[in-house]
């Protein structure tokens, strides 16, 4: 299973292996650097960078942002691995140069699909900006600047597009809209409809006066049902985000649900979301360019288990703490359950969910020591914690489960400019 969906310059490849927890049944985790130049700004929290493909023979595809003609500037490739362990690099073009975009740590990075036809789309460099989108005019193909194809008004202003694929093929995209005139930023859904080969919009999932809308994931089930997780800021932004929610969308239906299974009304506001992680006593939205302090929200994965429950790992910073401790929720008869994974010390705003058979997997990283990317699994009681990259300063990743039951990594070291790809 993929992450919670059934079917979610030339140097020497590095290899590098960690032995996994015992009973964990999985071999042993492996690390690839990535034989391309990386940028120092492709470092995200919420982007979904990484597609894989294939049963017996593994692809994977990793968005990633490359050094630009300037340093603060970067151009979009996508590295492909192919099913027998080689690279290549495809250009992500704007005409006929590859798309280049000025830094903008947080915001300016690449999100990408594979639709059912082996077309990828890549949404690239949005922060409150009109439409970045690329897609192969050819299967394989290097992606074109198609953002006239989007269906949107000429004013249309988005940040944080994530992506995910459907298991008929389509692509939906979750993407904020900015619409600050009238004072709210609001969270909207897009879908690819693969076999027409157009976009449409969906529905506007969450908007409410005085808040900004900020996605998260998006993960479909073995039943073709698309579960969302978003949070929510003061308007217009914050680096602290609360109230982290979930809804269900059937596309066979057309509905609209929470976890139990109670149908709600669209747009969604905090008031009438399915909310994971509430506020607590002395949790505050505060508009502000700068983290405000106190307890908050930081970034959320997304995945499901083997019934099509959800299942979510995040950041989150606790009331009397000045460290984002890393927390699991999983619903079951009795609503959201939430675990703390792990809190010992402070984590970067990285974070990721599979679903291995029987047992989450969470991953995330530290923001010091030699070892920074773990990967924790329930244990007895608690959350065993495994290095996934020994003697690496990992601080940004993404995972997704392919369809032969591995964990794919996508792992970034910002210090010495590196990309790595791993496999759990």
């Amino acid at each position: 299973m993929k992450k919670g969906r059934p079917w979610k310059t030339g140097a020497a490849a590095l290899m590098l292996a960690t032995l996994l927890p015992s009973g964990m049944g999985s071999a042993d985790a492996a690390l690839t650097e990535v034989p391309y130049a990386m940028d120092s700004s492709n470092q995200a929290g919420w982007w979904t960078p990484l597609e894989t493909y294939g049963t017996g023979l593994e692809y994977a595809y990793m968005a990633y942002n490359a050094p630009g003609s300037a340093e603060s500037t970067h151009k979009v490739y996508i590295a492909r691995r192919d099913g027998n362990g080689g690279w290549s690099n495809i250009p992500v073009m704007n005409g006929s140069s590859v798309a280049e975009y000025s830094d903008d740590l947080g915001h300016n990075q690449p999100s990408i699909a594979r639709d059912g036809s082996g077309r990828f789309h890549v949404f690239a460099s949005m922060h409150h900006e009109a439409w970045h989108y690329f897609r192969s005019d050819t299967v394989g193909g290097a992606p074109q600047n198609h953002s006239a194809d989007m269906p949107t008004p000429s004013t249309f202003k988005g940040t944080y597009p994530v992506l995910t694929t459907a298991p008929n093929g389509d692509v939906y995209l979750l993407i904020r809209s900015g619409e600050d005139a009238a004072g709210y930023r609001s969270g909207q859904l897009f879908r690819w409809d693969n076999a027409a080969s157009t976009w449409s919009k969906v529905a506007v999932i969450g908007s409410s006066l005085n808040k900004s809308f900020y996605p998260d994931d998006l993960v479909f089930d073995a039943n073709g049902d698309l579960h969302i997780l978003f949070e929510w800021s003061a308007f217009a932004a914050s680096p602290l985000r609360h109230e982290l929610s979930y809804v269900k969308y059937s596309p066979s239906t057309g509905s609209f649900t929470k976890a139990d299974g109670s149908a709600v009304s669209l747009p969604l506001t905090p008031g009438t979301a399915d909310i994971i992680q509430p506020l607590s006593p002395t949790e505050a939205y505060v508009q502000t360019g700068s983290d405000p302090g106190g307890p908050g929200v930081q970034s959320a994965k997304l995945a499901v288990d083997s019934s099509g429950n959800p299942v979510a790992a995040y950041r989150y910073r606790e009331e009397g703490s000045t460290t984002f401790s890393v927390k699991y929720a999983s619903y079951g008869v009795n609503g959201w359950n939430l675990q703390t994974v792990y809190n010992a010390s402070e984590t970067k705003a990285a974070i990721d969910i599979t679903w291995a058979g029987s047992v989450p997997r969470v991953y995330y990283a530290k923001s010091s020591g030699t070892d920074r990317a773990f990967m924790a699994a329930p244990t007895g009681g608690g959350w065993s914690q495994t290095s996934i990259a020994p003697g690496k300063p990992i601080e940004r990743l993404s995972v997704e489960r392919n369809e032969n039951g591995v964990d794919i990594m996508y792992l970034v070291d910002v210090t010495n400019r590196k990309l790595y790809y791993g496999r759990n």
